[in-house]
C-alpha cells in the first residue's frame, strides 16, 4: 500500500517544559480548572477563585500550569475561552498568530512532527478487523489516562478516559473492529507514549506509523486533518469542500467525531460552522485542554 508523509505542527521546547508526558494527576486538577474556565470565562475568574476549586495555593496552581502547558492560568484562560477559541482556528486561522494577539509570548521555533500513514482496504475495514491482531495498553497522559493501541503496521487507536481501565472506552474502541483478536501488553503500545506526547521525540527522520482503519470516506476526512499546515486548524465546509462536496459538512463531521487516533490525527482542530468549538468524542473540556497546551508550546521563544 502506498504510503505518505504528512506533518502535525510541533515546537522546541526549552528546558522549562516536561520531557515526558506529565501525569494523570496533574489533568485532573487542570480538568476542573478548564471546565470552571468554559463556563465563568466571560466573568474572567481570579487566580484565588481558581485556585479555591483544587485545594492549591494560588502559587501552587500557577507552578502546575507552568509544568503542564507553559502558561500562567491567565494566559490559559485567554487560551480556551470561546470567543478567542473561535479566533484561533476558523476558515484555517494562523494559530501562532492568534496566540500573539491573545498577548502570549512570541512563538518558538516551528519543527514537524512527521506521521507516515497508511489505510488499511475497504475488504479489510468492512471485515470489520477480523484476522486482524489489535494490542493495546493504557497510559498516563498530559490529557489523562489514555488508551493506545497498535497493529504489527503501527499505531491504530488513541483514546482518552477519566480513569485506567475505564470499561466504557476500551469498548468504544472495539467496536469498532468488534471481530479482531485483542491482547493486551503494555510493553508493547508504551513506546507510543513518549513519541506521541512527548515533544522532544517528533524527530522528522523517525516518523511516527499509523494506520488508519475506517471507511474509505472516513480516512479520506482523517487524511485532510493529517494534512493540516503546521499550527493551523480548518472547519468541516472546509474539509467537504476539499473532497469535492460542500454540501458533505455534517458527513465531515460525523467523520471527524469517529477519528480512532485522537490527537495524532488531530481532530481537535476541527471546527463547526462559523469556527465554532464544537463537541469532541473525549470531551469538549478535554478539547480546550488539548488546544491550550498546544498554544502553550507555541508560546516559547524558539
Amino acid at each position: 500500500m502506498a504510503q505518505t508523509t504528512m506533518n502535525i505542527a510541533a515546537l522546541d521546547l526549552d528546558s522549562t517544559m516536561p520531557a515526558a508526558p506529565t501525569g494523570s494527576s496533574d489533568f485532573s486538577i487542570i480538568e476542573k480548572v478548564i471546565g470552571h474556565i468554559s463556563e465563568r470565562h466571560r466573568d474572567q475568574p481570579s487566580l484565588s477563585e481558581l485556585a479555591g476549586l483544587t485545594g492549591q495555593s494560588p502559587d501552587g496552581l500557577i507552578r502546575l500550569f507552568r509544568r503542564w502547558a507553559g502558561l500562567t492560568p491567565k494566559a490559559f484562560l485567554q487560551a480556551v475561552t470561546l470567543d478567542h477559541a473561535r479566533r484561533l482556528l476558523v476558515d484555517g486561522a494562523d494559530l501562532l498568530d492568534a496566540s500573539l494577539e491573545l498577548g502570549l509570548s512570541s512563538p518558538g521555533r516551528l519543527h514537524d512532527l512527521f506521521v507516515t500513514h497508511e489505510a488499511m482496504s475497504p475488504g479489510e475495514w468492512k471485515a470489520k478487523g477480523a484476522g486482524l491482531k489489535i494490542t493495546y495498553g493504557w497510559h498516563g497522559s498530559p490529557f489523562g489516562p489514555a488508551l493506545l493501541m497498535a497493529t504489527d503496521r503501527g499505531l491504530c487507536g488513541l483514546a482518552f478516559a477519566d480513569e485506567i481501565d475505564d470499561p466504557a472506552t476500551f469498548d468504544d474502541m472495539t467496536r469498532r473492529w468488534p471481530d479482531a483478536d485483542y491482547h493486551h501488553d503494555p510493553a508493547v503500545t508504551e513506546p507510543y507514549v513518549r513519541r506521541i506526547f512527548d515533544p522532544a521525540e517528533w524527530q522528522a527522520d523517525r516518523p511516527l506509523r499509523i494506520v488508519l482503519i475506517g471507511s474509505d470516506f472516513r480516512v479520506r476526512v482523517w487524511e485532510q486533518l493529517l494534512r493540516l499546515k503546521p499550527g493551523r486548524g480548518t472547519t468541516y465546509g472546509a474539509i467537504a469542500q476539499s473532497l469535492g462536496d460542500k454540501k458533505a459538512a455534517r458527513a465531515v463531521g460525523a467523520a471527524v467525531g469517529a477519528n480512532p487516533i485522537s490527537f495524532v490525527v488531530p481532530c481537535h482542530r476541527a471546527l463547526g460552522a462559523g469556527g465554532k468549538l464544537t463537541g469532541y468524542h473525549w470531551g469538549l473540556t478535554r478539547k480546550r485542554a488539548i488546544l491550550g497546551w498546544e498554544a502553550g508550546l507555541s508560546s516559547r521563544d524558539g
